[in-house]
């Protein structure tokens, strides 16, 4: 199951966030966004964890829990969009 989490503090790192959800079952990966321009934090990140009930029990203990005097909001992980391909119009021409 992958989790989005947001809302995060900008001190918050991989292990930290890891060691949030692994109180409530097997966490395979936790990954703190970083903005690629200033290596700091986005606020956000994503976990996975395999098993789904596991994963439903930590998104329901740690959506508005607070770390760092910001309370996280923790959802079930959209699918990313791939964008549409299109076709230039000259692309034949």
């Amino acid at each position: 199951m992958n989790i989005y989490v947001s809302n995060l503090g900008f001190h918050i790192g991989n292990e930290d966030l890891k060691g949030f959800f692994a109180t409530y079952g097997e966490v395979t990966s936790a990954k703190v966004i970083i903005d690629r321009e200033t290596n700091k934090s986005k606020g956000f990140g994503f976990v996975e964890m395999p098993n789904e009930l596991e994963g439903n029990t930590a998104i329901n203990k740690l959506n508005g829990f607070a770390v760092q005097g910001r309370s996280m909001n923790v959802n079930i992980a959209k699918p990313k969009e791939r964008p549409a391909f299109k076709k230039a119009d000259n692309f034949w021409k």
